[in-house]
């Protein structure tokens, strides 16, 4: 048995679900074609394979993050990723804070940030523009409400628009739900 870890990390730990995945060798057709489209085009991880145990939840879950995270008009990439870590490190999901702290730093080469983050939590101080970005999220994510006009000011005053003001309520939103998923279905290991 491994241990939990409780410390956040850029080194992705393995996620280590309570349930049995789905087998891709038994899997019904349905869960087959659900699972088609994996969140990143890549591998089916055991997450996926663990909710392919709802194939018509999963068919509608994995285009849209896709198109939350992927998308190629409004946010850039690494501000997508510092929206989902701040969400991440607010729900304490150790695995999702890895993955995507680990993609904010491979498309911004900024580990530093990742290091002010991990250390002081939401109470991390960052140059202007990735605060505006890390404030909102975190707060959205503690509670939507606690996300007031004046956050979202602020990610105006820094030069976001309005659609990318949208996406980094997406970015943020999906993962306060995939992280209270992970929480429920597994835990990092």
């Amino acid at each position: 048995m491994s241990d939990v870890i409780h410390s956040f990390t850029t080194k992705v730990p393995r996620w280590q679900p309570y349930v049995v995945p789905v087998d891709l060798e038994t899997a019904t057709e349905e869960q087959r074609a659900a699972m088609q489209v994996t969140p990143s085009g890549k591998g089916i991880s055991t997450y996926v394979l663990t909710l392919a145990h709802d194939p018509e939840s999963l068919a509608v879950r994995s285009p849209l993050f896709n198109d939350i995270m992927y998308g190629k008009d409004g946010l850039a990439s690494g501000e997508r990723e510092l929206g989902a870590t701040a969400a991440s490190v607010v729900n304490r999901c150790i695995y999702c804070a890895a993955v995507h702290a680990s993609r904010f730093i491979s498309h911004t080469k900024r580990a530093d940030v990742i290091d002010t983050i991990f250390a002081d939590g939401v109470d991390a101080e960052l140059e202007e523009h990735l605060q505006a970005i890390f404030t909102f999220s975190a707060k959205l994510s503690t509670a939507p409400p606690k996300a007031t006009d004046d956050d979202a000011r602020a990610l105006g005053d820094v030069g976001f628009d309005e659609l990318q003001q949208l996406d980094l309520v997406f970015s943020s939103a999906i993962f306060g739900w995939a992280n209270r998923l992970m929480h429920t279905l597994g835990e990092a290991v």
